[in-house]
């Protein structure tokens, strides 16, 4: 069940809700919908599903499914909303336009755009390259590859980047502009790599960490085990790191809901304009609030991942620099310019075409893709379950 009452304001708010609308729906777990429905039919005394409220779910099952922890292919697929008791009562409306690529495009560019368009939704569902129903390998045409050279990173960023050095005080030259790669292993690399050369002076912010009192309650020896410098050297997907190196005009992501109705969400991108010693100065660059200016605090960040042994919060500035982020962080994002840099190939559904969808125009990205002695190569792997689909 969600955590609301038939008496209490939630409940009050749906009652006179007409429409519920759930955005990217593909990505959540059915026992999410599951509960929520549960939860409504008990606010509204009535059994149909949600109580007879009308939901409108958003999304793509081409894009990435609910992410599972160490799941296998079975566990994804059975945690979409498409095996859920659920989805026998939706009607499904699908989509025919690709707006992304279609607004305000030439009308000369049509055909071109239209075959883009095509062969993404057919790289979606899996019907490009030779080999099984889950993992095809994938030739991908030149003119999307960074070309080989004695260093073809620094091609790369000099695509997504262009004279970065002349233009980085721009404060709309980082809105649409992103590598992306599939773990977060790759994405510090990046991240670490453009922010050395980027001008200005370094400013650092060191994290306090601390065991959870409820978990030193229980447990005294878990203070001595895990010492400050154990929980220091702790790096856990969506958590800063414990050493936070900013400069001035550096685009940054935040990682935490702060203040949705402002736009600090969780995923909105901004752009450093002052470093203070407590409190960090940034402009939104994404999103609905762009050119909005607010102050970001240290917070107090207890991690989800529940494979972690003890509980263990961080205080720290809910941000990461953002040159480069994960594939599936950029879902929902709309990009100019878009460099797919696959140091190590993609692992889970979804995630190629999440990565080669997020451009308005076919000449907008680019890839560099590495085989497994590191040389740049034209191959690349594609994972796509297609069970997924025969229930839609």
């Amino acid at each position: 069940m969600c955590f609301i009452k038939p008496d209490d304001d939630v409940a009050d708010l749906l009652k006179k809700t007409k429409l519920i609308i759930w955005d990217e729906a593909p990505m959540n777990h059915k026992h999410a919908f599951e509960a929520l429905d549960r939860t409504m039919k008990d606010i509204f005394k009535c059994e149909m599903t949600f109580g007879g409220q009308v939901m409108v779910f958003g999304g793509d099952f081409r894009q990435i499914l609910p992410v599972v922890p160490n799941g296998s292919r079975r566990d994804i697929v059975n945690a979409s909303i498409t095996l859920s008791y659920i989805w026998s009562t939706c009607k499904v409306l699908t989509l025919t336009k690709n707006m992304r690529l279609t607004v305000g495009a030439n009308t000369s560019d049509i055909d071109e755009i239209k075959a883009f368009a095509d062969w993404l939704l057919d790289f979606g569902e899996g019907k490009i390259g030779d080999g099984d129903d889950c993992e095809v390998v994938i030739d991908i045409p030149e003119d999307l590859l960074i070309k080989c050279s004695e260093d073809p990173m620094s091609d790369l960023i000099d695509f997504v980047y262009p004279s970065l050095l002349q233009l980085y005080k721009d404060k709309d030259y980082f809105a649409e502009r992103a590598i992306l790669a599939p773990t977060n292993e790759v994405v510090q690399e990046i991240n670490e790599k453009l922010l050395d050369s980027f001008p200005g002076d370094e400013v650092e912010y060191l994290s306090s960490n601390s065991i959870c009192q409820t978990d030193q309650g229980k447990n005294e020896a878990n203070a001595r085990l895990y010492s400050p410098d154990v929980l220091n050297g702790l790096k856990i997907s969506g958590l800063p790191n414990h050493r936070l190196v900013l400069k001035v005009g550096v685009p940054v992501m935040l990682l935490r809901n702060i203040d949705q109705q402002n736009g600090l969400c969780n995923g909105t991108r901004l752009r450093i304009t002052k470093l203070y010693k407590h409190v960090i100065e940034a402009e939104i660059i994404s999103g609905g609030n762009i050119g909005t200016r607010t102050f970001i605090p240290r917070i107090s960040l207890t991690p989800s991942d529940k494979r972690i042994p003890i509980k263990f919060q961080r205080r720290q500035f809910p941000i990461n620099v953002c040159f480069a982020m994960t594939i599936n962080k950029s879902q929902g994002q709309s990009l100019s310019t878009a460099g797919l840099y696959l140091k190590y190939p993609v692992f889970s559904h979804g995630q190629l075409y999440v990565a080669l969808s997020r451009v308005k125009s076919k000449g907008g990205v680019k890839l560099l893709i590495l085989d497994k002695d590191g040389n740049v190569t034209s191959k690349i792997r594609n994972v796509v379950y297609k069970e997924v689909f025969s229930g839609i």
